[in-house]
C-alpha cells in the first residue's frame, strides 16, 4: 500500500504475550546463526511455526527499530559537577551523535535533561547505550521519550 507508515510503541517485555516474546527469541537465534532454519528455531523455543509467521514482521528488538534513527531520552541527573559531562562522554565513546541537549534548572538537587541522539554509526546498540548510561554515578533515571 503506497504511503503506508508503521506506528511503533515501546512496550515492556513483562506485559507481552508469550508468543510475541518467543517470536523475538526465534528471530534472535536466526540472526545470531545459533540455528540454521526457522523450524529448528521455533522448536528450540517452543513456538509453533504459524505463530512465528503471524508475528515475525511486527516483532523486533528496540535496537533494531532504532538503528539509523534519532532517539530522544530524558534523564534525571544529580546536580553535581561532571555528571552531564560523563553522560556526554559515554555517548561519544559509543559514537552516538548528540543532536540536541536541553537541561532544566536544577531543583532539589536534581536536573532534568533531554538529549536527542542520532544512532546511525553507533558502535553499539541503543539498548547497551541506555544500560551504560544507567550505570553512571549521578544518573537517577533514564526514559526513552521518542524516536524517529
Amino acid at each position: 500500500m503506497a504511503g503506508k507508515t508503521n506506528d511503533f510503541l515501546i512496550v515492556s517485555k513483562s506485559i507481552l504475550p508469550e508468543a510475541i516474546l518467543k517470536t523475538a527469541l526465534v528471530k534472535e537465534l536466526l540472526a545470531k546463526g545459533d540455528t540454521n532454519t526457522i523450524n529448528d528455531a521455533v522448536e528450540r523455543v517452543g513456538l509453533s511455526r504459524s505463530a512465528y509467521y503471524k508475528y515475525k514482521d511486527g516483532v523486533f528488538p528496540f535496537y533494531e527499530a532504532s538503528h539509523e534513527r534519532i532517539i530522544t531520552i530524558s534523564l534525571i541527573l544529580e546536580n553535581k559537577a561532571g555528571v552531564l559531562s560523563h553522560v556526554l562522554n559515554f555517548i561519544a565513546s559509543l559514537k552516538g551523535n548528540v543532536l540536541t541537549i536541553n537541561q532544566g534548572i536544577p531543583l532539589q538537587g536534581v536536573a532534568n535533561v533531554s538529549i536527542s541522539i542520532e544512532t546511525a554509526g553507533m558502535a553499539d546498540t541503543p539498548e547497551n547505550l541506555l544500560a551504560g548510561l544507567g550505570e553512571i554515578i549521578g544518573v537517577r533515571k533514564i526514559e526513552v521519550i521518542g524516536q524517529t
